[in-house]
């Protein structure tokens, strides 16, 4: 017996793509990396947005958390070279928004993308230089992330070594933006 229907195509069935908010805590040098990271690694199971606010770990928990319930992970990029994060951590858990903190801050985690960093440092300023040596003429205001591109695997390698629970805040140098970069690559 023939099936009537056989003619027609079944429509494809698609799994829904996560969601992903990535709020920072910098205005430019986060977001460029974030937004320049989205564009060339293209991840069709998720989808990420952005956003740069410029505001302190605590604040920017909270509105990461307000603007945030439509999406399936929400996240903070933060550093603690200006700021002590202790609150914002403990708010961050309470609210299930998740962070990803860099001590001393996030220049730390375009560093690892060419060379181990070991020793502590105490500042943006302590780090720049290390980082010019890669990034001849490196503005934090205009971040290119073709420069970064070819070294994510290894940043990621890296800073897991440094921080292996991606949540060792109090640690010189450490980051846990390793974690947020594997929620967003394609397998």
């Amino acid at each position: 017996m023939r099936r009537e229907n056989s003619s027609r195509r079944r429509a494809a069935f698609r799994e829904p793509r996560k969601q992903v908010l990535i709020v920072c805590g910098g205005t430019r040098t986060e977001p460029d990396y974030f937004d320049g990271l989205k564009r060339a690694r293209r991840n069709p199971a998720v989808q990420v947005k952005v956003l740069g606010k410029g505001i302190d770990p605590e604040q920017l928990v909270t509105h990461a958390h307000k603007v945030g319930s439509d999406f399936d992970e929400v996240w903070c990029v933060v550093d603690t070279d200006e700021f002590d994060i202790a609150k914002a951590v403990k708010l961050a858990d309470k609210l299930k928004v998740r962070l990803a903190v860099s001590n001393p801050c996030f220049e730390l985690w375009l560093l690892l993308h060419f060379c181990d960093h070991r020793g502590e440092s105490a500042s943006y300023r302590q780090l720049l230089p290390k980082l010019i040596k890669h990034v001849p003429g490196y503005d934090k205001c205009r971040l290119d992330f073709d420069q970064f591109d070819p070294g994510v695997a290894e940043a990621v390698r890296r800073a897991e070594r440094l921080d292996p629970s991606g949540r060792d805040h109090g640690q010189n140098p450490s980051t846990g933006v390793w974690k947020l970069v594997r929620q967003v690559l394609p397998d």
